[in-house]
């Protein structure tokens, strides 16, 4: 496999044609280093079909040999709109989140997107347990409740061997209509105090688990009037600063892990780029203003409003730039490839060596990655 995959990323190097890349070498090009290399993995979350896998599966020789980040599991493939994609049942996804493991010698992010409701990919028709969606806990505005359904997901996920929940979302549910967050009833309320409320109860229920919690989508996806995952969604007019309210509370009590960006435009903060492109939100607002110095993930790089406007090169090189550390590639959307883990580490590699972006900023990002794993 190992030698399968050198050979393959020597080849890919060559065709990805990355915009930013020189089409040929330069005496001043620079050589990565193989500590670096292997940091760079770290950097990645992918997704992958299949509900098991075996020495010769794609995402195990990806795991062992690019030292990926994380892995994220889905119950439907969506460019197929068919199941199952990874998840069957109980026993099922037990087996598979133990065999992943098994190929890292790194703590490996073992990650869902396990709000509870619409966004619940641990189905009771799977034979897990029931869940409710976050409005619902934010309208019956209960602790004991909340805390109910929170410590059911929390100790669902544990049983499994699943360690990060890209949860709870704290965006503010200012567009009830809104195709990606109020539609689906994925907010707890238009209220900030009552949508910290809420996601404290649930990040303290994961973390009495040992479990960690992404909170999403900053700088705030709830008032949007389009769906990200399509195209450009533009909250200029709509977005308020009270939006920042939950990620300031939460970042100042320390109860965040890892904070996924949005990719949403807001041209009052950011007129040439969407939060996850952006120096001026990622930067100057949430690590300059609201002090936040842990993990920033980007949201899925693979959405339209990314990769239709920007092409993949330029916007890796813009998210690593602005403070992204992680990048998920859900490989859940349009289409699917088998060796996205592999281009998204190729295009990082041109990106160092043509000297776009230093080994010391990805070196920033390890240690911030590895000090997160500390204990999974």
């Amino acid at each position: 496999m190992k030698n399968y995959l050198i050979i393959f990323m020597v080849f890919l190097l060559i065709l990805i044609g990355c915009e930013n890349s020189p089409s040929e070498p330069k005496d001043e090009d620079i050589t990565v280093s193989e500590e670096t290399l292997d940091k760079i993995g770290q950097m990645l979350i992918v997704g992958f079909r299949g509900t098991e896998i075996n020495d010769t599966s794609a995402i195990s020789g990806y795991i062992e040999d690019l030292n990926l980040g994380g892995v994220v599991l889905f119950e439907l493939d969506a460019p197929t709109l068919s199941r199952p994609r990874n998840i069957e049942s109980p026993s099922q996804v037990q087996q598979l989140v133990s065999d992943l493991k098994s190929y890292s010698t790194e703590p490996l992010f073992i990650a869902i997107d396990q709000e509870g409701g619409f966004v619940d990919r641990l189905k009771e028709s799977y034979g897990f347990p029931p869940t409710v969606t976050a409005q619902h806990l934010g309208e019956v505005n209960s602790e004991d409740t909340t805390r109910y359904w929170a410590n059911s997901c929390a100790s669902t996920l544990e049983d499994m061997g699943i360690n990060l929940n890209f949860a709870p979302v704290v965006d503010l549910n200012i567009n009830p209509d809104s195709p990606a967050i109020g539609y689906y009833e994925r907010s707890f309320s238009a209220d900030a105090d009552t949508v910290i409320f809420h996601s404290k109860i649930w990040i303290e229920e994961h973390h009495n688990r040992d479990l960690l919690c992404s909170i999403k989508h900053f700088p705030g996806h709830g008032s949007a009037t389009d769906d990200s995952h399509l195209g450009i969604t533009d909250i200029t007019e709509t977005w308020s600063e009270s939006e920042l309210i939950p990620y300031d509370s939460l970042i100042s009590e320390d109860m965040v892990d890892m904070v996924m960006t949005a990719h949403v435009y807001n041209r009052n903060l950011d007129n040439d780029y969407p939060a996850t492109m952006s120096s001026a939100i990622i930067g100057d607002i949430l690590r300059g203003d609201l002090g936040y110095h842990g993990v920033i993930i980007s949201d899925d790089m693979q959405m339209g409003a990314i990769v239709n406007e920007f092409g993949m090169s330029f916007a890796i090189e813009k998210a690593i730039d602005a403070g992204v550390d992680m990048m998920i590639f859900s490989n859940n959307g349009t289409q699917y490839n088998d060796d996205i883990a592999l281009e998204a580490y190729n295009i990082i590699v041109s990106l160092i060596e043509d000297g776009s972006i230093t080994e010391e900023r990805i070196d920033e990002s390890y240690v911030r990655i590895m000090a997160l794993k500390t204990g999974l």
